[in-house]
């Protein structure tokens, strides 16, 4: 599956990282909490934006952009193609605080789609529950990621990079499995509660998210041993909510 749309909190906002998502044809959609005192950009001075006109006082050079255009999308296929790490590009573009040509073109690029998109923000209110579910989302997978990885308090003890990159392998892996489980369940439930006549609307359906883990116990002895029927290919019979649920 290839991304749409990049959520991210305030910290991971930055000109650059609009203008690499706008060359990837990416929306970036970020949590803003800085949006009431953001600067809005505009390419031509003379234009009028009516009540947004204070917000609007600094122009984009579009002619860096012009004249970078092809460096661009060299860094764009590069990214694409894997040639490179978006982290090491990144440190790369940002210079240490003083960033490189490249970098200033695709910062002005930034600006250009940080101001259209700041203007959707302030203005759809959909758009901002949006980003907002979506960022709940990512901190689940991260308290499930924590609640699977709780030996050793959580933290990377090998001294080797091999070995961290072995143990964070696993814990994605983990990750996955639960996500997995939880997904062929879910559908599962959802399938024995039609067929005993209920109606599931699909707006509640959009809701449900296969990263709970209340019902998952991390602690104990663990058997790999699968029972006759599950080796053969069926499911675990569900269990009866309890009254209350």
């Amino acid at each position: 599956m290839r991304p749409t749309e990049i959520t991210s909190d305030t910290a991971g906002a930055s000109e650059i990282a609009f203008g690499i998502f706008r060359l990837m044809g990416w929306q970036f959609s970020p949590r803003l909490a800085d949006a009431g005192s953001a600067t809005l950009y505009r390419t031509d001075p003379a234009a009028d934006y009516g009540p947004l006109n204070n917000l609007t006082r600094t122009r984009i050079n579009t002619g860096l952009i012009t004249d970078s255009w092809d460096e661009l999308l060299r860094v764009a296929a590069s990214l694409r193609s894997g040639a490179v790490k978006a982290s090491e590009l990144f440190r790369y573009l940002a210079g240490g605080g003083t960033p490189t040509p490249i970098g200033r073109a695709l910062m002005e690029l930034g600006r250009l789609d940080r101001s259209i998109y700041l203007a959707s923000y302030f203005d759809d209110e959909l758009l901002r529950r949006r980003v907002n579910t979506q960022l709940n989302r990512q901190e689940s997978r991260h308290t499930l990621a924590r609640k699977i990885f709780h030996g050793q308090k959580g933290e990377l003890r090998q001294r080797y990079r091999e070995g961290m990159e072995d143990q964070l392998g696993a814990l994605g892996f983990m990750v996955n499995v639960v996500i997995l489980w939880n997904t062929v369940y879910t559908a599962r439930a959802i399938e024995q509660i039609r067929a005993e006549g209920t109606r599931v609307h699909a707006a509640d359906i959009a809701r449900l998210s296969p990263l709970g883990s209340e019902h998952l116990n991390m602690l104990g002895r663990y058997n790999f041993k699968l029972a006759p029927e599950i080796g053969a290919g069926r499911l675990r019979p569900l269990r009866a909510p309890r009254p209350g649920q």
